[in-house]
């Protein structure tokens, strides 16, 4: 479809005027249009896990947890939908606005199906943008987490492991691996 001549390209202003309905979600992936699949109950389990002990945790603080129904623009051309981004908000954001101006702490949950896609494509973009300085991936089958913190002049990365509490220096937050991934 993108490589067909008369496909035109979307930019993040032309998408986010679309309204897909209750039913459907997607993302802008370099001006093409790319349908999101559900997630998984396990998925759904670590995603309000994270959101909860984050929401309590920064009450107060001016930074706020939204969940996938938040989009971030990444580039021109690309909008994506993470799992949990805390964003801490700028001068001139409304109530009403579609994307968050100033994401803090962007996580990935992974799935086998779009993993690979996570961890390179979007790892690059949301790495990009300069308000972000702390990534996680989650991987809720294997209970692991890697974790990429921005530093001057570079990123350092953890790579999955399976005892790793999620610390975020710039909140002065730490979520402890076993709350992220409780089952009760």
């Amino acid at each position: 479809m993108a490589s067909d001549p008369h496909y035109r390209l979307l930019t993040a202003e032309e998408f986010l005027q679309i309204d897909f309905g209750a039913d459907m979600k997607a993302e802008l992936d370099n001006g093409v249009i790319r349908m999101m699949a559900g997630g998984t109950r396990d998925h759904s389990r670590v995603q309000v896990n994270l959101t909860a002990f984050v929401r309590s945790a920064l009450r107060g603080s001016g930074c706020t947890p939204y969940g996938s129904d938040m989009a971030v623009r990444t580039q021109d051309r690309s909008v994506r939908y993470p799992d949990l981004t805390i964003d801490c908000g700028a001068p001139g954001d409304r109530p009403d606005d579609l994307t968050l101006s100033d994401p803090r702490v962007i996580i990935e949950i992974l799935s086998p199906s779009t993993r690979h896609f996570d961890l390179t494509v979007k790892r690059d973009e949301y790495r990009a943008i300069d308000s972000v300085d702390t990534l996680a991936f989650v991987d809720v089958d294997a209970e692991a987490l890697s974790v990429h913190q921005r530093i001057e002049g570079g990123w350092i990365e953890t790579l999955f492991s399976t005892s790793l509490d999620l610390v975020i220096p710039s909140l002065g937050l730490t979520i402890p691996h076993s709350e992220i991934f409780a089952r009760d």
